[in-house]
């Protein structure tokens, strides 16, 4: 299978190298008292990595076309980029 670059697979690299970085990162010495936050997110990025990987895979299935791909796939991230920035507020 030939491998094409799409705006997913970046994010989606992205998002696996800084849930690395941040597996590494230096931790605070706390007591058990502390409530770690830190692990929320990490659940929530990966989640988020996963439902980037499978819908670049269904992206993929639909559109054959790489600059179709590269359109959609690029539309649905500026997409989720509004809808996240809409309801944060």
């Amino acid at each position: 299978m030939k491998f094409r670059l799409t705006p997913l697979n970046i994010i989606t690299s992205l998002g696996i190298a800084f849930l690395a970085i941040s597996f590494f990162e230096a931790r605070p010495a706390g007591g058990l008292a502390t409530i770690d936050m830190g692990t929320f997110y990490k659940v929530i990025l990966s989640s988020l990595i996963l439902v980037s990987i499978v819908t670049d895979l269904i992206f993929r299935f639909i559109f054959k076309d790489l600059k179709k791909i590269w359109f959609i796939e690029l539309f649905f991230i500026a997409f989720t980029i509004i809808l996240f920035l809409i309801l944060q507020k």
